[in-house]
């Protein structure tokens, strides 16, 4: 299928770029949040994913789907959050081919501490947000 040829103003791109920087910006700021809990982005991505499964579905192919990740890369990811004593593996009931991912007490603190922060930035920046995808509506 074609995709429908749209002219694309100046303010256009002005507003795509602001949009990009803004989010650009927000990840500076989670990778520092991260990285001052000695996380990787990607592992605080993983323990939030994990975090905000539905009950059962916490596995190593959900936090693959969640991160965008190939299975064996989510593997390696979990291996080493497991090794760093934040993540558990726990044989699922219903289906014992599978692992449900849990997890630590010290996870789930390090894991609140960095979700208050990220929720105030987000509000803070909300406003903002709200402007940059107006500007795109605005044409």
């Amino acid at each position: 299928m074609k995709a429908m040829a749209v002219e694309l103003g100046e303010a256009d791109y002005v507003a795509l770029a602001d949009i990009r920087y803004s989010i650009r910006e927000f990840l500076a700021f989670s990778e520092k949040k991260a990285a001052d809990c000695g996380l990787t982005p990607q592992q605080h991505q993983a323990l939030l994913a994990i975090r905000a499964a539905p009950v059962g579905a916490a596995t190593v192919g959900y936090v693959a789907e969640r991160l965008i990740l190939k299975p064996h890369s989510a593997t390696g990811l979990v291996d080493r959050l497991e090794a760093l004593g934040l993540v558990s593996r726990q044989v699922s009931e219903s289906d014992r081919r599978q692992s449900l991912l849990r997890l630590s007490d010290r996870a789930i603190s390090i894991l609140a501490r960095l979700s208050v922060t990220h929720r105030e930035e987000i509000l803070r920046i909300r406003p903002l947000l709200v402007q940059l995808l107006s500007n795109l509506e605005h044409r």
